[in-house]
């Protein structure tokens, strides 16, 4: 199974951002992220067993999150993959805390693959030859989120779907993560 943790806009937003990307495609190109897989990457898990996707699933189920709310006003690209994405500053810090304990929990479950740098941003675009430029409207949009998703992701010939497996609680139901 191939998974990932990763935080999922709600509908108003998932929307927002599906304009963004139709606004971004003429622009630069590539292929345009569905909205129903438009989601903030955590932590990518690669390939799992199942027997390995339940432990990660009733460890994140036992887990709150502290709510977040992270203000998106940029756009950005990554040349090589040819990723064309929005994000922002305001709210990174609290995202990179709390994908570091993210992180420390799957170490915990002998999970690796935690990455050298975290660079929080939602992909709009794959595969575009231009990068944004400043023909693209400002950016304002904000983000609350309040609980991480294990996704599980299948490949079809239209592309990847995701299927949610487990979550975290939400605050007034069980004791928050530790700081770090």
């Amino acid at each position: 199974m191939r998974l990932f943790l990763a935080l999922m806009p709600p509908p108003a937003l998932r929307r927002r951002l599906g304009e963004l990307a139709d606004i971004a495609w003429p622009h630069c190109g590539g292929r345009r992220v569905p909205d129903d897989s438009l989601h903030l990457t955590l932590a990518f898990l690669g390939e799992q067993p199942e027997p390995r996707a339940t432990e990660i699933g009733d460890w994140l189920a036992r887990l709150t999150i502290l709510p977040g709310q992270w203000r998106l006003d940029r756009w950005g690209g990554f040349r090589r993959p040819g990723i064309v994405w929005v994000g922002g500053a305001e709210g990174e810090a609290p995202l990179r805390d709390l994908q570091y304990q993210l992180w420390d929990g799957l170490e915990g479950m002998d999970l690796t693959g935690r990455p050298k740098h975290f660079a929080p941003h939602i992909t709009l675009l794959r595969r575009a030859p231009r990068q944004p430029g400043p023909a693209l409207p400002d950016v304002s949009l904000t983000w609350d989120y309040t609980r991480v998703e294990l996704i599980q992701s299948f490949f079809t010939q239209g592309g990847s779907h995701y299927v949610s497996l487990a979550r975290t609680t939400l605050p007034e139901e069980s004791p928050c993560l530790p700081s770090r």
